[in-house]
């Protein structure tokens, strides 16, 4: 591969903006694959690919250079040195690559990973903990997440098939695979924007991982229910359950954030769903007016996002251990309070996109121990490691309320 200077400038000025502003990696690409309209597909792919994969391997890499946070210009192009000598690409006749250590990056390499959070590149407090909470599936489950994610699409019922849209894509050199188990998904064989084909201007699919596509097929909504989606954010997953409903019923998708929302309507009208009501969440009112009103009630609740760190590799640098413990709280409160939306006799689904039993399985026992959950019962839980699907870390838990009570006198 010859290296070409400005994809290597743009993505040496992405890590400065990640690493040393403290931006969203996905963001900074989205800004920077702007800047020069002349690149073509490669090129993006060159500059995001190799951007997320030196946030990915940070630890590792900052190791071997011998350089520390915060990164000056000449040690980003340190790093760099090490992605490229690790993936066999030589290094050009340029001056910024004056004094990199290309000879000694070998050896340093293998003294590295001898050391796991070093090898998996991982901070420490969150070596521990994984290896705390998930004992010895932490270290297969670290190497999973570590992988580069695979795109999958989930197919669109109301606009097109399966098939059909495998056929559409195929007929732009796009080619996919089915997978067992998720009726709607397909699996991109390599890499390609699909955003840019009439399949999805016409909202024939959307992109979504595997994993988070069994959270609907969990939930099973029904044509003709009311389901709220109390934590719809940009409404993947509230796309994804009116399909499933044919346009029939009622979802109601709520949020904090009024522009997540506004983003959820846009889709919707390219996905030609016309049952979603949108309504954020600015007081307490908007819950009591829903409590006991919906057949079936979804809490995708934030989280960790330890479960999506293959896509969102920047994560376990930006976490910290004071913030795991705020969100466990807010999972608790959102728990009991989004709970009383469920009717007697409904359903509610608690999901995440995270790994750690303290946010999933432990969280929903502790539910279920308390006043708030005494109506309900645990009917399934699903934990779905990256190391064993291949797709994202996931836990979706299906709880069940009871029906009302009979009077024996009536």
């Amino acid at each position: 591969m010859k290296l070409h200077r400005n994809l290597v400038f743009a993505t040496i000025d992405s890590l400065h903006e990640i690493f040393n502003e403290d931006k969203q990696a996905d963001k900074v690409l989205r800004n920077t694959l702007k800047r020069d309209k002349r690149w073509g597909a490669r090129d993006r792919s060159f500059i995001a690919e190799t951007t997320y994969d030196i946030v990915r391997w940070k630890r590792l890499y900052a190791e071997i250079a011998d350089v520390k946070a915060p990164f000056s210009r000449p040690n980003l192009f340190r790093l760099f040195t090490v992605w490229a000598t690790l993936n066999g690409i030589k290094i050009p006749d340029w001056p910024q690559f004056e004094d990199t250590p290309t000879r000694r990056i070998k050896g340093r390499f293998d003294e590295a990973i001898k050391t796991r959070a070093i090898r998996e590149s991982i901070p420490d407090w969150l070596d521990t903990l994984g290896e705390k909470e998930l004992g010895k599936l932490w270290d297969k489950e670290l190497a999973a997440l570590n992988n580069q994610a695979e795109v999958i699409l989930r197919a669109n019922p109301l606009q097109t098939t399966v098939r059909e849209l495998q056929n559409a894509l195929s007929d732009l050199d796009i080619e996919t695979i089915t997978l067992k188990g998720y009726p709607y998904a397909l699996q991109l064989k390599e890499r390609a924007n699909v955003f840019t084909s009439e399949a999805f201007q016409k909202g024939w699919f959307e992109v979504q991982d595997a994993s988070s596509q069994r959270v609907a097929a969990v939930l099973d909504p029904q044509p003709g229910m009311r389901i709220v989606d109390a934590c719809a954010g940009a409404g993947g997953k509230s796309l994804h359950i009116a399909s499933l409903m044919e346009n029939k019923g009622q979802v109601v998708s709520m949020d904090i954030y009024q522009n997540k929302l506004n983003e959820l309507k846009r889709r919707a009208r390219r996905n030609g769903i016309h049952n979603i009501e949108t309504r954020l969440i600015d007081s307490t009112k908007v819950i009591k007016k829903m409590i006991g009103k919906a057949d079936k009630v979804l809490i995708d609740a934030p989280c960790s996002g330890l479960g999506v760190l293959k896509r969102n590799p920047d994560t376990k640098w930006k976490m910290q251990p004071d913030f795991l413990e705020k969100i466990k709280e807010t999972q608790r409160e959102l728990l009991n309070s989004y709970s009383r939306m469920v009717k007697e006799g409904g359903q509610l689904v608690y999901a995440t996109c995270s790994i750690l039993p303290s946010e999933n399985n432990k969280q929903v026992a502790d539910f279920l121990s308390r006043e708030e959950g005494a109506d309900f019962t645990l009917v399934s839980e699903e934990k779905l490691l990256a190391h064993k699907t291949g797709f994202d870390g996931f836990y979706i838990a299906l709880l069940q309320r009871k029906e009302a009570a009979t009077d024996p006198t009536t």
